[in-house]
Formats: structure tokens, C-alpha cells, sequence
């Protein structure tokens, strides 16, 4: 699982608080068209984040499911990739000082056709789609700060 990872100006709070809204989640993942519904208290274990991916009309319902959390420091995540199966997915958040963190993200098919791909391959289909979303989740942090 290759991991990607970008620098912020804002402490892990900031961050921590748009992956703690679940209803940001259409807005900074890559191919996520909207927000259907999340369960009271997310991002604790267990709970669903229940989003659309793609457009109208080709637009599927998949879901997002808390595997684990440690508030401002590690998200881990179970997503559901439209056909390509399962994918379990990392979020660090690490403090580089004063008002700077570090965010990092890792992604693996971990389920279903995407799982069958060699990790190279899995690698090279994911690491756009994160570093963009990386970029969004950043974003939103700091304009949330200003």
C-alpha cells in the first residue's frame, strides 16, 4: 500500500475537523458526487458514511464505514468502490510544530476485482485519485481557518 502524503499550514485540529463532518465527504473524495446520509456520532467505529459516486444517470450508491479513529491523528476507513470491489483506506494526520501538519493517505483494493491487481497496479489506478483528494481535504481545511 503506497502512501502519499502532503504538507499543510494548519494543525491536525483543522484537519481533523472536515474528516470528522461527514457531510465534507462529497467534497473533497475524488469521484463522489454527494452526500446521502451519515450516522450521528461519525467518525466513531461502525459508523456510515452512505454517499452517490459518479453523475446522473450513471450515478451508483456506495457506502463508507469507520474501521477505526484516533481524533486528530489516524482515520481508517472500509470503501466501497463502485464495481471495482472494496478498498480499505488510511488517513494520518501528523503535527510538524507549530501550525503545520503533515496528512498522509494510503489506499488498497482489499476486495473484490480491484484486489486482484498486483500492488504496483493498484498503486499507479490510485495514487491520482488520492492525491487529489489529499489536495481537496487539505484545501477545505484551510479555508475553514481563514
Amino acid at each position: 500500500m503506497k502512501q502519499i502524503s502532503r504538507e499543510v499550514a494548519t494543525g491536525p485540529d483543522a484537519v481533523y475537523r472536515v474528516l470528522a463532518d461527514g457531510w465534507t465527504y462529497g467534497a473533497w473524495v475524488v469521484g463522489n458526487s454527494r452526500v446521502r446520509r451519515v450516522d450521528s456520532a461519525w467518525p466513531e467505529p461502525g459508523r456510515r458514511n452512505r454517499h452517490s459516486a459518479g453523475v446522473w444517470p450513471l450515478r451508483v450508491n456506495d457506502v463508507t464505514e469507520v474501521m477505526a479513529l484516533e481524533p486528530e491523528r489516524r482515520l481508517e476507513l472500509r470503501a466501497r468502490l463502485w464495481h471495482f470491489g472494496t478498498a480499505d483506506v488510511l488517513i494520518g494526520l501528523e503535527p510538524l510544530g507549530t501550525g503545520r501538519t503533515r496528512v498522509t493517505m494510503a489506499e488498497e483494493f482489499t476486495a473484490g476485482p480491484g484486489s486482484l491487481l498486483p500492488g504496483l497496479l493498484q498503486d499507479l489506478a490510485l495514487w491520482p485519485r488520492n492525491a487529489e483528494s489529499l489536495r481537496r481535504l487539505t484545501d477545505i481545511a484551510l479555508g475553514r481557518e481563514t
